[in-house]
Order: C-alpha cells, then sequence, then structure tokens
C-alpha cells in the first residue's frame, strides 16, 4: 500500500535487516530520517543514514515521543524484530509506558504494539504501513521459484495452512514446520528461524514443510511477516524442502538473491492468497 512521506520521517528500529531497507530507501528518496534506535537491539549502522538518531532503552515510550516531536516527526515506521522478553526482564519501561502497559489486559504482539501507535497517534504521529516504502519486496500470489511443490509438499501445505492461520488468530506465531502432514514445531517468541531449526534439530533430516502466514486483518504498521537470505539458509540446514507465505502481507529482504539462493538448494516457495473477507489493516 503506498502512502505519501510528508517532511521528515520517523523511524522505530528494531533490530535485522529491516530498518536498514527503510533507512536506505529513505536516503535514495531523500526523506530526512529521524531515527529512534533501541540499545542492544538496532544495527550501529543505520546512524549513517539518519539525519538524526537518538539511542533509548526498549521501553522508553515517552522519551521517543518527545524526540519525535522535537524534531517535527508527523509520521513514523516501525521497522525490524525486538526480544519481546526484554519487557519482562532487565528494560525499565519509562511512566508513560508503564501507564500504557496498566490499560492492557493482555501483553501479546498485537495489543502491545497497537497501543504504542495509540499513543503516538495522541501526540500527532501517524503510523505508516511498514512496507509502504518497499512494495517491491513484496510477493504476489503463485509459485516465486523455478521448482513447484510436489504432492508431499502440498498434502503438507493443505494440512498445515489453516492450523498456522489459527496459531496466528491466536497471537502465538506465525510459523508453524510440517513434516508428513503432523505439526512438528510451532513458532512463540523465539521467531521464524529458530522454530525451523528446532524442527529440524527433532526430525533428523525428513523433509520438512514451513508454512508461515500472517495474521486475521494483518495490521501492516507492524509484525509483517519477513524472511530473508538467513531463513533460506535455516531451511537448508533443517532439510526444509518449501516455504509458504502470505501474498500481498509478506516482505522478503534481498528477493532476488533468496529466490537465487531457494533455486540453487531446490527449494519452492509459495505465496499463497490470504483468507476472502481478511483485508489487511494500515
Amino acid at each position: 500500500m503506498s502512502q505519501a512521506i510528508a517532511g521528515k520521517l520517523g523511524l522505530i528500529a528494531g533490530n535485522g535487516e529491516f530498518p536498514l531497507l527503510i533507512a536506505r530507501e529513505c536516503a535514495r528518496r531523500n526523506i530526512p530520517l529521524v531515527v529512534s534506535a533501541i540499545r542492544d537491539e538496532t544495527d550501529p549502522a543505520i546512524g549513517e543514514l539518519a539525519a538524526r538518531i537518538e539511542w533509548m532503552g526498549l521501553g522508553q515510550l515517552g522519551r521517543m515521543i518527545r524526540f519525535f516531536r522535537k524534531e517535527g516527526v508527523a509520521q513514523a515506521i516501525m521497522a525490524g524484530h525486538v526480544k519481546q522478553v526484554r519487557i519482562f526482564g532487565r528494560d525499565h519501561p519509562d511512566l508513560r509506558m508503564l501507564s500504557m502497559l496498566a490499560r492492557l489486559n493482555q501483553r501479546n504482539t498485537d495489543k502491545l504494539l497497537g497501543a504504542i501507535a495509540d499513543e503516538l497517534k495522541r501526540d500527532g504521529i501517524e503510523l505508516l504501513d511498514s512496507t509502504c516504502l518497499l512494495q517491491r519486496l513484496v510477493p504476489q500470489e503463485g509459485v516465486l521459484t523455478k521448482r513447484k511443490p510436489g504432492p508431499r509438499e502440498w498434502a503438507d501445505i493443505r494440512y498445515g495452512l489453516p492450523i498456522a492461520r489459527e496459531i496466528a488468530r491466536m497471537d502465538l506465531g506465525q510459523t508453524i514446520v510440517v513434516c508428513h502432514q503432523q505439526v512438528v514445531a510451532v513458532e512463540a517468541l523465539e521467531g521464524t528461524d529458530a522454530a525451523i531449526e528446532r524442527a529440524g534439530s527433532l526430525t533428523h533430516g525428513q523433509k520438512l514443510t514451513v508454512v508461515k502466514v500472517s495474521k486475521p486483518a494483518q495490521d501492516m504498521r507492524f509484525d509483517v511477516p519477513v524472511i530473508g537470505r538467513k531463513t533460506i539458509e535455516v531451511l537448508q540446514k533443517s532439510h526444509a524442502t518449501v516455504m509458504t507465505l502470505d501474498a500481498g502481507r509478506s516482505l522478503m529482504f534481498e528477493k532476488d538473491e533468496v529466490l537465487a539462493m531457494a533455486d540453487k538448494s531446490g527449494i519452492s516457495i509459495l505465496a499463497v492468497a490470504p483468507p476472502a473477507g481478511e483485508p489487511p489493516r494500515a
């Protein structure tokens, strides 16, 4: 979904490649970027691409909003993974974060990030679709690799998709790993790659099918399903031969390289249509 960027863009940067891709695209388009970087999460290289950057703790919501307002930011993007377990550990939330948390009846990903978006909105900062600058990396429906899934893999996909969608509906995770129509691993806070690796360690060389989906009415502002080169490396190591993504609701970092790696390894990647009647939110 295309959204116009007016003036400076704020970036709430977690770890991984996603924030750097946003920063490079802003540099290419001459969009001034103001980065709220999370200590021990954000790649320091992003500082070279930012007009302004401030490093802060994970729970410093009030400080982040004050920083954005001081810099004249009216639009922001949230990109990159954050170790959510830190919220329950050594990071100490500030008063604004504590006040927000106290109002939540649940603290799952959607509730937490949705509440942060609401806090930004109260201060006049609109949180944008996180894919709005990277539409070329959003897969469209169909088989994306040279090899199509075989009969065994299709059976695993048809078995796994409704299960994965139910897991996603409960906001437990986005990925399951299937072997001969049996669920081997379910993603939780550890992330997709770790779930695939765990499945590989349990199945001792058996061929695996990885099913990764978006949430019902996926909020495109945050927690959009993502794969990259590391994902393909993990699929290879874990003997996974096929992976599904949701068309229009996922991101493939370094898309050309990812597909080339998959083709070289004989891995099939399939973008499937999300269920009808579930438009994404933005």
